[in-house]
């Protein structure tokens, strides 16, 4: 069993050791903790973890601010972050400053551990209230055309549309009855016409064009 290396950027010692408690007891997790960003940032120029938990309401830099550090130093490393946060403007500033998700600090041990799961396999594990959040503010915005978005074939949309939603690979190739590689391309392809790296990019891409 390969152990997947998770930071934990939480500045109240409490949590950060719930944290550690609860997914590293299975021995599948090998958990660090910082209680600032500039502790971890620095830690992290001799050793880059597999995976980042960020709490946003850091002393010092934000999770948030560190976040957007952290994704221009090491674009590949995936962050999610662990928040009480649940306002709107909070939630999308950290998914525009990179994150690739966004879990409630009441998060289950067992769904924690899935989603860093998730997470580490390219996912964008989301907190089921935050998932609403995002889908009521990106409904009323999907179907909206300019140049970029006029581009896309109409099943890109449709793939666009059910990643909003939540889906992954595999559930989009189901719902749509094509094999998860034609997915795939899809997606590269919805990447390269709206300019973007992630799906969590090309969500936030699309429910900003009008």
């Amino acid at each position: 069993m390969n152990i997947i290396s998770v930071a934990i950027i939480e500045d109240q010692e409490e949590i950060a050791e719930g944290l550690e408690y609860l997914i590293g007891d299975s021995g599948e997790f090998e958990c660090s903790t910082y209680s600032t960003a500039e502790l971890a940032l620095h830690a992290f120029e001799k050793k880059i973890p597999d995976v980042v938990l960020m709490d946003i309401g850091l002393p010092g830099m934000s999770g948030i601010e560190c976040t957007k550090i952290l994704k221009s130093k090491y674009p590949e490393l995936p962050i999610m972050i662990c928040t009480v946060y649940e306002n709107d403007e909070k939630i999308f500033n950290a998914l525009a400053s990179g994150a690739s998700g966004y879990i409630l600090k009441r998060t289950t041990s067992a769904s924690l551990a899935e989603a860093i799961r998730d997470l580490r396999n390219g996912g964008s594990p989301i907190s089921a209230p935050i998932a609403r959040k995002v889908i009521s503010y990106l409904q009323p915005r999907i179907n909206v055309s300019n140049n970029d978005k006029s581009e896309l074939s109409s099943r890109e949309k449709e793939i666009l549309q059910l990643l909003s939603e939540g889906y992954r690979n595999k559930e989009v190739a189901d719902a749509l009855h094509i094999s998860i590689s034609t997915v795939k391309t899809h997606i590269y392809n919805i990447y390269q016409k709206l300019h973007v790296t992630s799906r969590v990019e090309a969500i936030n891409k699309a429910g900003k064009l009008r």
